[in-house]
């Protein structure tokens, strides 16, 4: 199972809305017989996202921020970006007319597609419905 990065974001937030439902996923994720998935993309968003001020909180620390990664580089398996995820990418984007922040979505979805892997966790289910035909959703 893929995790989106809001899944991470809200499951370590208390105050994050959908905190309970983030700790559900991430627990459901953790009991599969493979270890969750994520790529460095997911990282990079984590650590831009909690280091910010949101509407539901100040934000974590640079160096709790920093701490978190580390722990998520062990604890989930990391699918690396390469020439197959590059292929997987414009394929989407030729088959799924996306642009612009769409990218990034299409670019988690290619990951799982060149990685073999078919399930994403996430709250955003529909910035992710274009690709239904290829990865199957879970709504945490």
């Amino acid at each position: 199972m893929f995790v989106d990065t809001n899944i991470l974001v809200k499951a370590r937030v208390l105050e994050a809305p959908g905190h309970a439902a983030a700790r559900a996923g991430l627990d459901r994720a953790f009991r599969q017989p493979e270890p969750p998935r994520i790529n460095r993309q997911v990282l990079r968003e984590y650590l831009a996202v909690v280091t910010r001020p949101q509407p539901w909180t100040l934000g974590i620390t640079r160096n709790e921020a920093l701490a978190d990664v580390e722990r998520l580089t062990w604890a989930f398996e990391i699918l690396e970006d390469g020439p197959a995820v590059t292929d997987a990418l414009l394929a989407l984007c030729w088959e799924v007319p996306v642009s612009g922040r769409q990218i990034h979505d299409a670019n988690i979805v290619a990951t799982m597609l060149a990685y073999g892997e078919r399930t994403l966790l996430t709250f955003n289910t529909k910035d992710f419905r274009p690709y239904e035909n290829h990865i199957q959703l879970l709504a945490a």
